[in-house]
């Protein structure tokens, strides 16, 4: 598939190749980890072990349909456009596979995106709900921007894989909204809140706490 935006691809590309050094190549390296699929399949592992024991199924299949489920449209996005990446040799250069999108920055869009997803429903504090937003945003911007910066990805491949996570998760939320809907309070099963599916405790303390 031809990119229209070839040209300011690498230049883009061939500028961070040029200026790598150790030094800014292991902190990219430690910048680039935080969308590795090690990282977020023990984050997932971490997640799905809490909501198995809390019983929040449907956060439980939102999590696993929304990252998961987006990485592994990316691989067919990269299979059918086939776009090499922009180096295959040199002394930093270690990958293989294709380019078009960004595995590492679709993988941190979805997990820091349905991550927040879960949280923002609980915070109430604005400033809370802005420090959440603005860390979720950040990792992401790092992950993509080391991807660059490190030669393994295009710029386009970094804004399509966030495109791509951000509808992804759009879609999830759309999809997940019916099944919420459908969840029926019981004793042991407290209410789950849209939009994120968290499962709202408090409502039930203050019913105890009201007298009778």
């Amino acid at each position: 598939m031809v990119n229209p935006l070839a040209g300011p691809d690498h230049e883009v590309a061939g500028w961070f190749h040029a200026h790598l050094t150790r030094t800014f190549v292991s902190a990219l390296r430690a910048f680039t980890e935080f969308g590795s699929g090690e990282w977020i399949g023990l984050i997932l592992f971490v997640l799905v072990l809490f909501f198995v024991w809390k019983r929040w199924w449907p956060s439980l299949v939102t999590l696993i349909i929304a990252v998961p489920g987006g990485m592994l449209m990316n691989e067919w996005v990269k299979v059918l456009v086939h776009r090499q990446r922009p180096f295959v040799d040199g002394p930093f250069v270690d990958w293989s596979g294709y380019s078009f999108a960004s595995g590492h920055t679709i993988g941190a869009t979805l997990l820091y995106g349905q991550l927040l997803l879960f949280v923002l429903p609980a915070l109430k504090a604005r400033h809370w709900r802005l420090l959440s937003v603005v860390s979720a945003a950040s990792l992401v911007v790092l992950v993509g921007f080391s991807r660059v910066a490190l030669g393994a990805h295009f710029l386009t491949d970094v804004l399509a894989a966030i495109f791509f996570g951000i509808v992804w998760l759009i879609l999830c939320l759309f999809a997940t909204k019916s099944m919420c809907r459908r969840v029926v309070s019981t004793a042991g099963l407290p209410l789950i809140g849209e939009p994120a599916l968290v499962r709202v405790e408090v409502a039930e303390k203050e019913a105890q706490s009201l007298p009778n």
